[in-house]
């Protein structure tokens, strides 16, 4: 009886968070990576905030245990995902410093690489592109609670990188965020 084959190395999995305000160009970067990095056959998944929100938390609100909430539940995947050797890239606010460091802790605790991306465009700019609606909403009186305007956003201290795509193209900062992957070799 033969010995069976050995399994193939698993790639290194890595969580790439992509923080900042709303409508500042998280999840349009994540998509531009996501699509060069299947291009080359790595696996990706991108846990967009928005989406998540609708589905693995639905019937949460926006209050700050709420969002909380919301932020460790999007960790969770994140993290079981990248300990799978995929790379995983989380489009989302997560308002405050506390909840992203819980991740990064755990991230950390499971010796699972994770990088936090401040995705650094300034709400004037943001309110410019407006991609959803809420600037004018929250103007309008129609919406509180947005967050950088009328509710905490806390910008990273010490982000692993600052894309400012108000500066970039999205197709500048997908290079960079790759440059960052490829130098830290979870590319």
């Amino acid at each position: 009886m033969s010995a069976a084959p050995n399994p193939p190395a698993c790639e290194s999995g890595v969580t790439v968070w992509l923080t900042g305000l709303p409508s500042a160009g998280k999840s349009s970067v994540a998509e531009e990576l996501a699509e060069r990095l299947r291009a080359v056959g790595r696996r990706v998944e991108i846990l967009d905030g928005d989406e998540i929100r609708t589905l693995l938390s639905a019937g949460l609100g926006f209050s700050r245990e709420d969002r909380d909430t919301n932020v460790q539940r999007i960790g969770m995947v994140a993290e079981v995902l990248a300990r799978n050797g995929v790379i995983v890239l989380v489009p989302a606010i997560a308002p405050y410093r506390s909840s992203r460091e819980i991740v990064r802790l755990r991230h950390d605790l499971g010796c699972i690489p994770y990088l936090e991306i401040h995705v650094a465009a300034p709400a004037e700019v943001c309110a410019v592109r407006d991609v959803k609606g809420l600037y004018a909403k929250q103007a309008a009186g129609e919406l509180s609670g947005l967050t950088g305007v009328d509710d905490p956003y806390e910008v990273p201290d010490l982000p692993d990188l600052r894309l400012e795509t108000h500066r970039q193209t999205v197709a500048e900062s997908a290079d960079i965020l790759r440059a960052l992957l490829a130098e830290r070799g979870l590319v």
